[in-house]
């Protein structure tokens, strides 16, 4: 397998965990909030989204790219009003869509200057390796809360 090869089957499986997570859910399920966390299972789907939006900008574009995307901070990891999980899991999908296509095409050595902020080091830069590389870990992360709340809703564990 090459390089790429291996980027995109772990980001299409750590995707495919946190799909499969929300598999055969209500609405109501994907907007319930069952933790002592705020997180809910659409909300998870729309930050994941926004979250690959953004770095991909990042990985195309460095900080002015990124600073295209619009981020919601405030309710990023809600499901919004009127919203359906059928409508959160296909700006999932589409995210993700393109987070491949980018992956096929970007030059993985190509390297940007993080956004000034304050978790960020000043002048420290990302090559477009490690954005992909961060954005698993993200994806990841996220699919094991995701699992806490679904099981916690209705019993069902995804990764165990």
């Amino acid at each position: 397998m090459t390089e790429r090869a291996d980027l995109l089957a772990s980001l299409q499986r750590h995707r495919g965990f946190l799909l499969f997570t929300v598999r055969g859910l209500s609405d109501e399920q994907a907007r319930l909030t069952p933790t002592a966390s705020a997180l809910c299972l659409g909300g998870l789907l729309r930050h994941v989204a926004t979250t690959e939006r953004s770095w991909c900008a990042f990985a195309a574009g460095g900080a002015e790219g990124m600073s295209q995307v619009e981020v919601d901070w405030a309710t990023g990891f809600a499901m919004p009003a009127g919203a359906t999980l059928a409508d959160m899991i296909a700006d999932f999908e589409a995210a993700g869509a393109d987070t491949d296509a980018l992956v096929e095409k970007l030059d993985l050595d190509a390297a940007h200057e993080l956004p000034k902020a304050p978790w960020f080091e000043p002048g420290a830069s990302w090559s477009v390796r490690r954005v992909f590389l961060h954005l698993i870990a993200e994806i990841s992360q996220h699919a094991g809360h995701a699992d806490i709340i679904r099981e916690t809703i209705d019993g069902q564990k995804t990764m165990g």
